[in-house]
């Protein structure tokens, strides 16, 4: 696929500085541009590399002033990394469209619809009474349980397991090994000490926009439905337990756990490695830092939480600060005891 300069900056917006019927087949990073390629310049690190780049294209900002000279095209827009995200996505929707039509050898229920321009991929298994939007993407060694409902052009990868009643939002990614809908962790004690099996006869319901990383898993409600809201963003090795609610817009990193019942607001960013103990809330905007365990209902929205148990941020960095200290603060109250220890002995 080519594309000239003068297309790429209709579609992002763009102002052109030199030539506007160069074409450009691929993209590329600024340090490796080769002719043909287009890149970006948004963080001023790598502006070395703007002089020295055979790129034939350049993405940069309305408000930058090259300090040498230069020879690769530049196109200016109000925000380089914004623009450039906006060509990768429709470079991955080119790319995606390509894939249509129906591998064997694949199983598709009689009884399951499926949209316009969708592509199955082999070894793929499709189940009962399902309704597959249009444009949608199931690649090879995918599994779609009973009843499954899913939305216009989402894609699920290679060895996705969307388990039955489970319902999928348009313009969903699911990456490679993503469980949907499996059971929740809910035992219950007997009194000669083993634990009895609590059916969970609920569903997971995700929203539009939503991607999912890959290996990370949403746990069916025990009932009533695990929420996942549109715009919501799902690193790797998520582990999201049954009947949670996880708020418009909000980012959560890899290795992150969350407890059952738990609900948490639009617009939050959650670190790495964060623990959420069950059946709390965490409002709107709130933003959590890498490895900190949330074991309590927060009210106040905004807020920045860190550590374990986690606190206000601030207080946090003060604690840290102190507690960095501690040997030095063990040893004057070393000194100060054998002081006071002689003092009272010469008495």
């Amino acid at each position: 696929m080519e594309f000239t300069v003068k297309q790429i900056a209709g579609l992002i917006g763009g102002e052109i500085e030199g030539s506007e019927t160069l074409t450009i087949s691929q993209l590329s990073k600024i340090e490796e541009g080769k002719p043909g390629t287009i890149s970006f310049l948004s963080n001023p690190k790598y502006e070395p590399f703007l002089y020295t780049t055979e790129a034939s294209a350049v993405i940069v900002d309305k408000s930058f002033e090259a300090k040498k000279s230069f020879q690769t095209t530049l196109i200016r827009v109000p925000n380089a990394y914004t623009a450039f995200t906006q060509l990768l996505e429709q470079y991955e929707k080119l790319v995606k469209a390509s894939k249509s039509g129906i591998e064997q050898p694949s199983y598709i229920a009689s009884s399951t619809t499926i949209g316009d321009h969708c592509y199955v991929g082999a070894f793929a298994y499709v189940s009962e009474h399902c309704i597959i939007g249009h444009n949608v993407k199931i690649y090879p060694h995918a599994y779609i349980g009973e009843n499954v409902k899913i939305g216009d052009n989402t894609v699920i990868h290679s060895g996705v397991k969307i388990y039955h009643n489970s319902v999928i939002g348009a313009n969903c990614t699911f990456f490679a090994n993503v469980v949907i809908g499996s059971d929740g962790f809910g035992f219950a004690p007997q009194e000669d000490g083993t634990f009895k099996t609590i059916p969970q006869l609920g569903n997971v319901v995700v929203g539009d926009n939503v991607s999912v990383g890959a290996g990370t898993t949403i746990d069916r409600a025990t009932m009533g439905s695990t929420l996942i809201q549109n715009g919501v963003k799902l690193d790797n090795l998520v582990q999201v337990g049954h009947n949670v609610e996880i708020g418009t817009n909000t980012v959560i990193a890899a290795q992150t756990g969350i407890a059952g019942s738990t609900k948490i607001g639009a617009n939050c960013m959650v670190g790495g490695q964060v623990g959420f103990g069950g059946h709390i809330s965490v409002p709107d905007n709130t933003k959590i830092g890498a490895q900190s365990g949330v074991n309590k209902t927060w009210e106040k929205s905004g807020l920045s939480l860190n550590g374990t148990p986690a606190i206000q941020m601030k207080d946090s960095l003060r604690s840290l600060a102190i507690f960095r200290k501690l040997p030095q603060l063990e040893k004057k109250i070393s000194a100060l005891e054998t002081i006071i220890k002689e003092s009272s002995d010469s008495q």
